[in-house]
């Protein structure tokens, strides 16, 4: 029998007047293993007693099944398009779906993973990479033309910029990325408001007045303060912004 079949047989004895173990025993006797529950028999003779007419499932609360339909699913896609950092509430929120739905139509409908940012020295501008390749050929040139030459003149000298705070944690830089679409990156180093630049050049390198002077020079016409000095076999100097 179908429940809804069972609550009408249920009712009709209450309407007879019997209670709900002279129910219960009525309905063992005649469906045996398929007879509901005690308790079943005695919370729907409570509901019957308190007025209830119907035989059939209340309406029940939360979201309706059609919380993955195809214009919801293409929602949730749109906000996670425009922002990778969206949070399952923030989604919730805007669509009007429970946070479990989101999740499953981003890991199971749209086959999205929230992975962290990879750490990468630098993100460099297209122009930033084309300057590095120009001078890189421009180096290889002049090693194949005259390699003594070229090793005694050449200067190892780099810098970088050591900011103030600390970078954002892997947990902060999670994004939202499709199966197949790449890692996203982000730079070791943030712009901020306080920073230092530490650059350093081989000791060598002050046989040639010209090189050190240089550096003076951008630092005093940028208004920066700057301290330089020897440690070990390098000349390291500093500049505060």
């Amino acid at each position: 029998m179908e429940q809804t079949e069972i609550r009408a047989v249920i009712k009709y004895f209450f309407i007879k007047g019997l209670s709900s173990k002279d129910i219960k025993s009525e309905l063992d006797n005649t469906l045996g293993d398929s007879s509901p529950s005690y308790t079943t028999i005695k919370t729907w003779v409570a509901d019957f007693k308190r007025g209830r007419k119907s035989t059939e499932d209340a309406p029940r609360s939360g979201r309706p099944k059609t919380a993955t339909c195809k214009e919801i699913v293409e929602k949730v896609h749109k906000i996670v398009l425009n922002d990778r950092r969206s949070k399952l509430v923030e989604i919730a929120e805007a669509v009007g779906i429970s946070t479990e739905r989101v999740h499953y139509i981003l890991t199971e409908v749209l086959d999205m993973r929230k992975l962290s940012a990879r750490w990468v020295p630098r993100l460099l501008t297209p122009e930033q990479k084309l300057i590095r390749k120009m001078i890189s050929e421009e180096c290889l040139a002049r090693l194949q033309h005259n390699p003594v030459d070229f090793l005694r003149r050449f200067i190892t000298v780099d810098e970088t910029w050591i900011h103030h705070y600390s970078p954002e944690t892997k947990q902060q830089s999670k994004q939202w990325t499709a199966k197949g679409e790449p890692v996203p990156k982000k730079a070791k180093t943030l712009r901020s408001a306080g920073k230092v630049s530490i650059g350093m050049l081989r000791k060598n390198a002050l046989a040639r007045p010209e090189t050190f002077q240089f550096i003076l020079v951008d630092a005093i016409a940028m208004n920066l303060n700057f301290a330089v000095f020897i440690a070990e076999n390098q000349l390291v100097f500093l500049v505060t912004q």
